[in-house]
């Protein structure tokens, strides 16, 4: 088991800079994910720690020893892909030992290794198949597999779900979870989506061109993103951003949430916006504010139910079973207590 400690890391493909002076700590035994939109540079950080993209500056530290410029083989890692990329006139025995053979690993010990793995993954009945005679997931469990065999000090994941439908990603999501907290190994995995991140993180790396905006518990970057992008990325449906400006006293707002904050926090004139998560919203006869229901969606236990409020559109959740239509004027509350506010021009949190 190893961590990774990368300081100043740089990356560019020709005149573009990728990656922008990146400091990241990944701790032994974390699952850390990184987490963004595509073309964030998540990837491309995960790649430049197999070896597989030559970095422009900056060093890659593996458990203690300096792999900067490292060959991949080199660097004690194992790699799974979006891609299975297995062999199709090889057994699933084989694809996993690959490696393994090639590198001239005793046979008892590749027994050994593979035998391991193939009991953590489900596929001790599946060693003598061919990918062909695999299901999807079947197949991205041998890839898994293909990697643990290395018994490596780090193991990377490149959206190694994105290519299952929702019922399998969600199987293999709890089996990776289960596997990480068996092996207790250092893992480090890239994702788009958030709900992969929140379900098997330890810390979650959000990604905005290059630049790391935020490092934290699942709980730390939903609860309090540290700025407009991180509030407005993680959360489905998405958090509820609301324009407001601080009036002459200092703490009243005007907008569509006429809210006070405390007083010293903004000043008089301070554009700001508030992020008030749909959870965070209660339909109440007696709430404060009306609003008239555009859309409602059912979700099986719960509703979501979209209001316009003036120009303001705002989505809530509401678990209790009550039948919502459209054209409804509907009462509600917003629970101050979780409130998030934002200064508009930096989009940073105060």
């Amino acid at each position: 088991m190893s961590g990774v400690n990368i300081q100043g890391l740089s990356i560019k493909f020709g005149h573009n800079e990728v990656i922008k002076g990146l400091d990241l700590q990944v701790h032994e035994g974390e699952f850390l994910v990184l987490l963004g939109p595509s073309g964030c540079g998540k990837s491309t950080l995960l790649h430049s720690i197999a070896g597989l993209i030559d970095v422009s500056g900056g060093s890659i530290h593996i458990g203690g020893q300096d792999m900067t410029h490292a060959e991949p083989a080199e660097r004690g890692i194992g790699m799974v892909f979006q891609s299975y990329a297995l062999y199709p006139t090889m057994t699933v025995e084989k694809n996993m030992s690959f490696g393994l053979r090639v590198a001239r690993v005793p046979k008892a010990e590749i027994a050994r290794r593979v035998d391991k793995a193939a009991q953590m993954l489900q596929l001790t009945p599946l060693l003598d198949r061919k990918p062909a005679q695999l299901s999807g997931g079947q197949r991205q469990r041998v890839a898994i597999g293909r990697a643990l065999v290395r018994e490596a000090g780090v193991f990377l994941f490149d959206e190694p779900l994105s290519n299952l439908d929702a019922k399998l990603r969600a199987e293999l999501r709890r089996e990776l979870k289960l596997l990480h907290q068996t092996l207790g190994s250092t893992m480090v995995y890239v994702t788009h989506d958030q709900v992969e991140a929140m379900t098997l993180a330890t810390r979650i790396v959000v990604m905005k061109s290059g630049v790391i905006q935020q490092i934290g518990t699942p709980a730390e970057v939903y609860e309090r993103p540290a700025n407009l992008f991180v509030a407005g990325f993680l959360g489905a449906p998405a958090i509820n951003l609301v324009p407001a400006r601080v009036a002459a006293d200092g703490v009243s707002l005007e907008g569509a949430l006429p809210l006070r904050l405390a007083a010293g926090r903004v000043k008089p004139g301070q554009d700001l916006v508030l992020g008030v998560r749909p959870e965070h919203l209660r339909l109440q006869d007696d709430g404060r504010w009306r609003a008239t229901v555009q859309l409602v969606e059912p979700m099986g236990n719960h509703q979501v139910v979209w209001m316009q409020l003036g120009e303001q559109a705002l989505s809530v959740l509401v678990h209790d079973g009550r039948r919502i239509a459209m054209g409804d004027v509907l009462g509600f509350d917003v629970d101050e207590s979780q409130l998030g506010v934002f200064d508009a021009a930096s989009e940073q949190r105060l």
